[in-house]
């Protein structure tokens, strides 16, 4: 997909419709981290999914995981060329490994994660020659929004323990 195309695509509404299964895994108690991935041709939504690691007791129930998997089955393919993977915290090693995995062609992600985020915060992906699939990205999409909504989750986790 040439750059020109990613104009056509609404990123804000995107992030929006992560954001919203973000707020979904808060209300279960699962970390808040809602995912998507797009097709880029039509801007079709092939998938939608939050973290869900407590209810599946999976290690591996991220958002972008479980949204890579629901895309892959709707394309019976998994290769998910020509799809973003729109999701509202900078992936982890593991999520940057499956997003490379399935051959996405590029990433979107609001709040940087100074912890774990293997794409620009803790781990530079761009520097990583022996990759053998790249990808795009785009960083800080309604940040202030995703970061917040991690932020609260996190404060009134605090507040309830400390009762």
């Amino acid at each position: 997909m040439e750059d020109s195309d990613l104009t056509k695509l609404d990123w804000p509404y995107l992030m929006g419709q992560a954001l919203i299964q973000a707020g979904s895994a808060a209300e279960m108690g699962e970390v808040p981290v809602g995912a998507l991935v797009v097709d880029t041709g039509s801007g079709q939504i092939l998938s939608r999914a939050h973290n869900n690691c407590i209810k599946l007791n999976d290690p591996s129930a991220h958002a972008e995981i479980l949204a890579i998997r629901k895309a892959a089955e709707a394309r019976q393919n998994y290769r998910l060329a020509n799809s973003v993977l729109v999701v509202t915290l900078e992936p982890c090693l593991m999520c940057v490994g499956a997003l490379i995995q399935a051959r996405l062609s590029g990433l979107v992600f609001g709040a940087r994660d100074p912890k774990a985020g293997a794409v620009i915060s803790r781990l530079d992906i761009v520097e990583l020659q022996w990759v053998n699939h790249k990808f795009w990205f785009i960083n800080g999409l309604l940040e202030d929004d995703c970061s917040l909504l991690l932020k609260n989750f996190f404060q009134n986790k605090r507040n309830r323990s400390a009762c």
